[in-house]
């Protein structure tokens, strides 16, 4: 009876979120014990030393609480534990070697705690290890001998930490491993050529390095490679034609590298392809033909490459297509004919030689100067008269005219070049007079700090057209009567270009914080390029060392924020802007990620509405004009996204990464399906959206959950594939959660799935 009530009590306390505080009473002892789960609840304090009592235990699971302090030693008791997890916590310290000791051991997780320093040999004892996941950590030291040395090991993930070093060549006993993940560290060096020796792996993920040299040609000899994902290191060379024989390959992620010469035409063989990304290297030559053979493509990316030449129209064949991305090159000529292309967003044939469709109204990217037509029965002078059709009678009226006409042009030049030189003085003196009339305008809202006092007044630099002059109408340029809003950057006030144009102007009120003026110009200059039909756009700046403003354009629509909380249920978003909003703020995530910028600080009140209800998200990078600074007083300083923060940036030693604004974005979505606030306070309770949610999902009841103003608009199928790709998103665990192109590649899936238009793409 005793052994019974104890094997219910550990099932009780599996209920997840059911317990918080200390463990009560230590762990249960009982010979009888085999199986004990504690994980997803908020349990916190050490881990009790009392757990190794329980010596018949197999299975032990205290992973997703908050616990702290190190590995108990007591657990070297425990030989016949086969499973260990203990993930997501705040755990610390070195990694124990007396893991090894624990020869039952098959599945070893401690992902998401504060581990710090190598990874130990000692683990090696393990010699029935099947999986092992340390990421997201901050462990350093070279990779372990023993991730290639253990037979039956075949699932590896040391993703998220700061290893480093070269990866050594593996040898036959680690003909076992299946996937192996190192991705978000600093190991250098080449991939090495004895790769293919794993012949069973399935995924490969060496993203987010430092390695380079080229890719080996022996990964064409991996006939069971499914997912390759080499992106953002420093490779070299070009893409290997032996890629062809990874026949079983369905996502192959080579982008932001350096890649050089042609997309070798073997690449066609890779019949299960549904993701290719070669973006951000220096790839040339046309597409080849033979990508019209991967008929279950959905996502490709060529962008910002140099490919010439154009489509080949055997890309018409691709059905699935959900994104091709082929912007920022020198592609010209036609577009496919197809349903997709047809419909293709104008953002994804961005910059390019002179892309055009005759099915979309003859709307090109680029516009192709009108050819010169020549004479067909020209002599051999194709600049000749006969040649532009002059007829020979007129030979010598023409001579007589091209001579007046050359007078003419020096005269008309002459005159121009006048013009222009009394127009650039006047300018300059003008010039000089606003300037010293800018901190005027900045009137009653800074006084004793204002730039008028400095020996340099400042400079007002406006990106691209329009005029670095403002109206001098009834608002002066940070008038209160015209501030939008504050958050934690700065103050957000609303003016008018002189030539009508509405703007929105951010004083920054970390002045104090801010870098130099060469790099705070730097920054916002890279700023300045974001151009995205979901980002607000960054219009110029004004910098002295007391005052720094940036110029955005004005978004009227409001933010999502008060839409969503401040708005009656007759104004409530539908289900369709919700749908919308999620995709458009993912895009826009995505384009900032592919140009190396972390927004940072994303919530609700950062996504704005135009006025078609359109989202732009506006805010992003601010921090890169900041120093590095403790990212705890980053947090309280400026980071007010309060339940929008990942996790891991609670931790010193973990990196900010583009993981923490997938989390950021997954509690967005769940706050536009539920219509209720990242964090909720009771009066005696504080309630996480996240934990509400993925407690209602394991229950069975996500409905209950969904914003009752919705009432009838939606399809449950739909709104619970969204759910779940929030949930995902906010992971504990940074190397779980997709990167926003994946995101976006989903997205758009469950719109095409649920019989969306595909002009609904944007």
């Amino acid at each position: 009876m005793a052994a019974l009530l104890l094997l219910t009590l550990a099932a009780i306390l599996a209920a997840a979120g059911a317990l918080a505080g200390s463990v009560p009473g230590g762990f249960p002892r009982s010979s009888s014990l085999r199986v004990l789960d504690l994980s997803r609840n908020l349990l916190e304090g050490e881990i009790p030393a009392d757990v190794g009592e329980a010596g018949l235990l197999k299975s032990l699971d205290v992973g997703h609480n908050l616990f702290t302090g190190e590995l108990p030693e007591s657990l070297r008791g425990l030989t016949g534990l086969s499973s260990l997890g203990a993930g997501g916590n705040a755990l610390a310290g070195e990694l124990p070697a007396w893991i090894g000791e624990m020869a039952a051991l098959e599945t070893l997780d401690l992902s998401g705690n504060r581990f710090v320093g190598a990874i130990p040999d000692g683990i090696s004892g393990c010699k029935n290890l099947v999986e092992v996941d340390l990421s997201g950590n901050a462990l350093t030291g070279e990779l372990p001998w023993w991730v290639f040395g253990l037979a039956a090991l075949q699932r590896v993930s040391l993703a998220g930490n700061a290893l480093s070093g070269w990866i050594k060549a593996p040898g036959d006993n680690a003909s076992a491993l299946q996937e192996l993940d190192l991705s978000g560290n600093a190991f250098s060096g080449v991939i090495p050529r004895e790769i293919a020796s794993l012949s069973r792996l399935q995924h490969l993920n060496l993203s987010s390095n430092t390695m380079t040299g080229k890719l080996p040609v022996s990964i064409g000899r991996m006939a069971l490679l499914e997912v390759m994902d080499v992106s953002r290191n420093q490779l070299s060379g070009g893409v290997p034609p032996e890629i062809g024989g990874a026949a079983a390959l369905r996502k192959l992620l080579m982008g932001s590298n350096s890649l050089t010469g042609i997309i070798p035409p073997q690449i066609g063989n890779c019949r299960n392809l549904i993701a290719l990304d070669l973006s951000h290297n220096k790839l040339t030559g046309p597409i080849p033909a033979t990508i019209g053979n991967l008929t279950g493509l959905q996502m490709v990316d060529f962008s910002e490459n140099k490919l010439n030449g154009t489509l080949p129209v055997e890309l018409s064949k691709l059905a699935n297509l959900r994104v091709f991305n082929v912007s920022h090159n020198l592609l010209s000529g036609n577009l496919p004919i197809s349903h997709f292309f047809d419909t293709i967003p104008d953002s994804f044939i961005l910059d390019n030689a002179g892309l055009c469709s005759s099915q979309r109204d003859n709307s090109c990217s680029g516009v192709m100067p009108k050819p010169i037509v020549f004479n067909p029965n020209a002599s051999s002078d194709p600049l000749s008269e006969a040649s532009l059709g002059v007829p020979s009678s007129q030979h010598h009226k023409k001579i007589i005219l091209s001579i007046s006409t050359l007078i003419a042009i020096v005269g008309g030049a002459l005159i121009i070049v006048g013009v222009v030189t009394i127009t650039v003085l006047n300018r300059r003196v003008r010039s000089a007079a606003s300037h010293s009339a800018v901190p005027t305008a900045l009137s009653d809202d800074y006084d004793s700090q204002s730039p008028e006092n400095e020996a340099n007044p400042g400079k007002l630099v406006m990106f691209g057209r329009g005029s670095p002059d403002f109206s001098a109408g009834g608002h002066a340029l940070l008038n209160k009567d015209c501030e939008l809003g504050r958050g934690g950057f700065g103050t957000v006030y609303k003016a008018v270009l002189r030539d009508g144009q509405p703007v929105a102007i951010k004083k920054l009120t970390v002045s104090s914080l801010v870098k130099s003026e060469d790099e705070f110009k730097r920054q916002v200059k890279l700023l300045g390029k974001v151009r995205h039909h979901n980002v607000v756009t960054l219009r110029g700046f004004y910098w002295t060392s007391s005052l720094q403003l940036l110029i955005y354009d004005f978004v009227p629509g409001g933010n999502l924020y008060q839409h969503l909380h401040e708005s009656s249920a007759e104004r409530s978003v539908s289900w369709m802007e919700r749908f919308d909003i999620i995709i458009g703020v993912a895009r826009a995530l995505a384009h900032l990620h592919r140009h190396g910028i972390i927004h940072y600080n994303l919530k609700s009140s950062n996504v704005l509405l135009d006025s078609n209800g359109e989202p732009r998200v506006g805010d992003y990078g601010l921090v890169k004009l900041l120093p590095m600074l403790d990212r705890y007083v980053l947090s309280s300083k400026i980071q007010s996204a309060l339940g929008y923060m990942a996790p891991e940036f609670t931790c010193r030693t973990v990196n900010v990464t583009e993981k923490c604004d997938v989390y950021g974005f997954g509690v967005i979505v769940l706050e536009i399906l539920t219509g209720r606030r990242p964090v909720e306070y009771l009066e005696d309770d504080v309630v996480v959206l996240c934990d509400v949610v993925r407690a209602a999902l394991d229950d069975g009841r996500v409905e209950d959950c969904m914003d009752p103003r919705l009432s009838g608009e939606f399809s449950m199928e739909e709104a619970m594939l969204i759910i779940k790709l929030g949930l995902v998103c906010t992971s504990q665990v940074p190397s779980h959660r997709p990167d926003m192109g994946e995101v976006v590649s989903m997205l758009e899936m469950v719109r095409s799935s649920q019989g969306t238009p595909e002009d609904d793409l944007v």
